[in-house]
């Protein structure tokens, strides 16, 4: 295959030293693994992973919540309740 394009992008310096340590564990370059994901984008016609908006249970305030919980839990402070069943 003739290789005739070529793609440009700019990358936060350490998300693409990230990368690039992620792809030599796996024997890729960044450019191989950016044409194997251009590659599926075509054959699938479709993104090869899910995108998504942030799950809303993960916000904030939810988090703060369940981050106070494990600390009761590991601190052995803690109530335990029998499971209710759905009807």
């Amino acid at each position: 295959m003739a290789m005739t394009g070529t793609v440009t992008l700019r990358l936060d310096a350490d998300l693409k030293h990230q990368a690039e340590i992620i792809c030599e564990e796996m024997g890729l370059t960044m450019s191989s693994a950016i044409t194997i994901f251009i590659k599926r984008l075509v054959n699938d016609r479709a993104i090869p992973f899910q995108v998504a908006a942030k799950d809303p249970f993960y916000n904030e305030s939810n988090l703060k919540h369940l981050r106070a919980a494990a600390q009761r839990m590991d601190s052995g402070v803690f109530e335990t309740h029998d499971l209710i069943e759905a009807e």
